[in-house]
């Protein structure tokens, strides 16, 4: 299965695509998301919880950085995991790219990946939109994070009385839960299925 995603960042390209690249910072992002090692600048182990129903399917497993070319501003991610109380497993590829936007920087995502085992039981349409729902959950985190660091093009009231400046807390992803997102999407289906009925 594919995924297309891309966001508009109000940040410089050569910030955006260093942030994306730094797994210490990304990994707040990923939605039920946990490093676990370093193994080296371009090889990092974790573990990826997704809420399904009474259920919570955990996998474990490997990402590498692929392909990196600083001069083009894109990489490609590569992880692979199992499943830790089973016997499922998890493949992804994403490619990245940051490009100038105005001021700022457009990120655009493509993502292959495929999945085994008891996650793959909800079928495509629902796997579909929760891997979407999790991209776009982290697009809008890695957006908050890196537009919080930018600085004020005005001064705040607080600073311009004298006030000490308070740091912005990095913004985290919350887990998706796969069962209340298949009862919207459902949901969602079944009022446009009324709608053209009607009309």
């Amino acid at each position: 299965m594919q995924l297309e995603n891309s966001f508009s960042v109000g940040a410089p390209p050569d910030q955006v695509f260093a942030y994306l690249l730094d797994v210490n910072k990304v990994v707040g992002c990923v939605p039920g998301a946990e490093l676990s090692e370093v193994v080296d600048p371009t090889t990092f182990k974790g573990k990826v919880k997704v809420k399904v129903g009474p259920i919570t399917v955990a996998y474990s497993g490997t990402a590498t950085i692929a392909d990196r070319d600083e001069a083009r501003r894109t990489a490609t991610l590569q992880a692979d995991g199992r499943e830790t109380t089973g016997p499922g497993s998890a493949r992804a590829s994403a490619h990245m790219s940051v490009e100038p936007e105005g001021a700022g920087s457009l990120v655009k995502i493509v993502t292959d990946y495929s999945v085994a085992g008891r996650v793959a039981q909800f079928g495509r349409g629902v796997m579909e939109d929760v891997s979407r729902r999790i991209v776009n959950d982290m697009a809008a985190c890695i957006k908050a994070n890196l537009e919080a660091a930018q600085p004020s093009s005005s001064p705040s009231s607080a600073a311009a009385m004298g006030a000490p400046a308070v740091a912005q807390a990095a913004t985290t992803a919350k887990p998706v839960n796969a069962l209340a997102l298949l009862f919207s999407v459902l949901w969602a289906r079944i009022k446009s299925l009324f709608s053209r009925k009607s009309a």
